[in-house]
């Protein structure tokens, strides 16, 4: 009787840890919009960089976010930076060797304006003082 009931209990932990083991990461984002959590964000400007990438504000009434949306080489691992300030407060960064995106970067900004930009590769863009609330 306990070689059965240590039989099934290292059958059941084997199944659990396989189970685990195949789950993946989270899928990426399908657009910008879902990158920065749905719901009402919506784009009010973006920045192309050629046909290989685009940094894109959002906003949805209270809180900005921006995103470097991969285009031209979507799924190979390059260099991209999403980035977002609002005036007074420090910028928030996110960068990295990413497949498909950098960010989402978001502030508070209601009635404040904001720098933003992005990277790609070696190409960066960064905005003026803008969208002033």
């Amino acid at each position: 009787m306990i070689k059965r009931s240590a039989t099934l209990s290292l059958g059941l932990a084997a199944a659990l840890a396989a189970s685990v083991t195949m789950s993946g990461p989270a899928a990426a984002a399908s657009t910008p919009i879902e990158a920065c959590g749905g719901g009402s964000y919506h784009v009010i400007d973006s920045h192309a960089y050629g046909s290989s990438a685009v940094t894109y504000l959002l906003y949805n009434g209270s809180s900005n976010c921006v995103v470097t949306w991969k285009t031209g080489a979507a799924g190979n691992s390059t260099y991209v930076r999403a980035v977002l300030w609002v005036y007074g407060s420090p910028g928030q960064v996110n960068d990295g060797n990413f497949r498909y995106y950098a960010g989402p970067v978001k502030a508070s900004a209601a009635g404040k304006c904001v720098k933003w930009g992005g990277t790609y590769g070696s190409t960066w863009w960064e905005s003026g003082w803008e969208h002033c609330g």
